[in-house]
């Protein structure tokens, strides 16, 4: 990577007197050796390399700070046994913005993404199976043998989810009315607001009925009511758990449900895939389109805090005491994070930390990479060869009452007894993961309490970690009981490693719960939803602000325009004043 000094851009010329002037200002004020980068973006990840792209792209000088020594943040392929590699934490792909992929080029940059052979396999007793994915005939057929009436009623379920997922992704571009901030005036937020409403007022009222459903009541309620057999409910219902330390009952977690079917693959809505290369191919691209513009990335830098200045965001101090000095400051962390550790308390008013530190992050995955001599041999589809659901997402949670329960054990023992597992197989469509003739296995599991020690006084994931990786390793083997034997090496990460090794407070893989409190205007925080931060010059980049979480790029997308539109208000400001002088 680039280790660089800032380069100087179309937007680098200090307000008012002479350059040299106001460097040695800004540098006695912060402390500061070199000149402000236009902008610093702290944390490595897919948004803060998707937002400096876009920042560089227009002229500005951008330094991306990265603690780990990896770009990618939790979108990273690493080698975690002699000779397997995998993606470490995120795992699959599709919520990948098609404008990002495009505008930034990824392809040249070498991405390449497949799509699975099919969506899902669940494993189900006494050797049942059920496959979910290809065409809507296939699936039906599938579900026929468990429910004709829920076979009949699946193509309405694909198209009432069609329609809500139209109304989210007009939204996920869009900046959200910042509802009580009032920057541009009151007819300003109001104009935005109406604009904001125009995708749901165009549904009919049924439509319109299905999104407020979709975003207020809980999957399990959903699923009832259009289903009625349990193998179809749980391959719908897995997505509202996904991530998300709740019961399918739970209100609210149907938008979750939503937040996992507006994606697509190589221009196929509501399809999955996987990165050549892992997810780590992904931000290895976003890397390379951020040097190609002269963007400067540091890995192995960690920030100790954000240096505000006469109420602005002036600089970034390092671990080792270096201070970078910056005119805006951008961060892809966690907002709890950033705001209780980055962000000294007196630059923030009493209410502002007060919802931060109610700011809910929890997630109850337990995250698992396998090394295998072979590919699980399932005893509802018999074989070692490479089959079509060897490709698949495999789900082992039987229904949603599964589900339920496992929630419950977590929430009151610390883990599930009875876990959801989601594996996949990556090697199947990426020989370059594994040694010829072996593979890799990613496994997602859920639910892990990531606050273990309110259930178990005293004790940490650390007490617990490998005993609880064996019994998600005998919930795999309970489907296919080759998979323990094959296992050659693995890496485990409880919720606490996910926080250590990512940043992820509390594991939580969305940075901040997908709920109606906070989603849109209220992400992170009403009042500050539009990216940027109740202190001047700061900014939010990453899955704590709107849309939420997923490899997206989206909000890093987001923030860049708002960052840039400020930038041309100030350069317009600075103009008018030289003008009058």
């Amino acid at each position: 990577m680039s280790a660089e000094g800032p380069s100087r851009g179309a937007n680098c010329a200090p307000a008012g007197g002479s350059e040299a002037v106001q460097r040695r200002a800004w540098g006695a004020r912060t402390g500061a050796d070199g000149p402000p980068y236009d902008a610093v973006i702290v944390g490595g990840g897919h948004n803060g390399l998707v937002c400096a792209a876009y920042l560089a792209a227009a002229g500005m000088s951008v330094c991306v700070l990265e603690r780990r020594a990896v770009v990618g943040g939790a979108a990273v392929t690493e080698e975690f046994h002699p000779g397997f590699r995998n993606s470490t934490a995120s795992y699959t792909v599709s919520l990948l913005a098609p404008e990002v992929i495009r505008e930034l080029d990824l392809a040249s940059q070498g991405l390449a993404i497949v799509k699975r052979p099919l969506a899902n396999l669940l494993p189900l007793p006494n050797n049942a199976h059920l496959k979910v994915g290809g065409d809507i005939a296939a699936t039906q057929a599938e579900v026929a043998k468990f429910s004709s009436c829920d076979a009949e009623r699946l193509p309405a379920y694909y198209a009432m989810l069609s329609r809500v997922a139209d109304v989210l992704r007009a939204l996920l571009h869009v900046t959200p009315p910042n509802v009580g901030a009032h920057r541009g005036g009151r007819i300003a937020a109001v104009l935005e607001m109406w604009k904001t409403a125009k995708p749901f007022r165009a549904l009919d009222r049924a439509g319109q009925r299905d999104v407020l459903d979709l975003f207020t009541k809980s999957a399990g309620e959903i699923l009832d009511r259009w289903f009625e057999s349990a193998p179809i409910k749980a391959a719908f219902g897995f997505d509202a758990v996904v991530g998300n330390f709740q019961s399918p009952y739970t209100p609210g977690s149907a938008y979750v449900l939503l937040h996992h079917v507006f994606g697509e693959v190589n221009g196929e809505r509501g399809q999955w895939g996987h990165a050549i290369g892992g997810m780590g191919a992904i931000t290895q691209a976003m890397a390379k389109a951020c040097e190609a513009r002269g963007v400067t990335i540091r890995t192995s830098t960690s920030v100790r805090r954000v240096h505000v200045d006469r109420g602005r965001a002036a600089a970034v101090v390092l671990e080792n005491g270096e201070t970078i000095a910056a005119r805006r400051v951008v961060a892809n962390v966690n907002p709890k994070l950033l705001f209780t550790q980055l962000v000294a308390p007196e630059n923030l008013d009493d209410d502002f930390r007060a919802r931060i530190d109610a700011y809910r992050c929890a997630s109850g995955t337990f995250r698992m990479n396998v090394a295998l001599a072979e590919l699980p041999d399932f005893t509802c589809l018999p074989g070692v060869h490479a089959q079509q659901h060897h490709g698949s997402g495999i789900i082992v949670a039987p229904s949603l009452d599964y589900m339920e329960r496992a929630y419950f054990d977590a929430k009151t023992l610390g883990w599930s007894r009875a876990p959801i597992v989601e594996m996949l197989i990556p090697s199947v469509l990426d020989s370059s993961l594994a040694p010829p003739g072996m593979h890799v296995a990613s496994l997602f599991c859920q639910h892990a309490n990531p606050r273990i020690g309110d259930v178990l006084p005293g004790q940490t994931w650390d007490d617990h970690r490998e005993a609880v990786a064996d019994l998600m390793i005998a919930t795999v083997n309970a489907v296919a009981p080759n998979f323990a034997g094959s296992i050659v090496g693995r890496r485990v990460l409880s919720p606490l490693d996910l926080e250590r090794e990512f940043g992820l407070v509390g594991g939580d893989i969305f940075h901040g719960a997908l709920a109606l409190d906070q989603l849109f205007s209220a992400r992170p925080v009403l009042g500050n939803a539009d990216y940027r931060m109740p202190i001047a010059g700061l900014y939010l980049c990453g899955s704590g602000a709107h849309p939420g979480g997923g490899v997206t790029g989206i909000p890093g997308r987001n923030a860049a325009r708002e960052i840039l539109r400020d930038a041309r208000r100030a350069r317009g400001r600075r103009n008018a004043m030289w003008q009058t002088k």
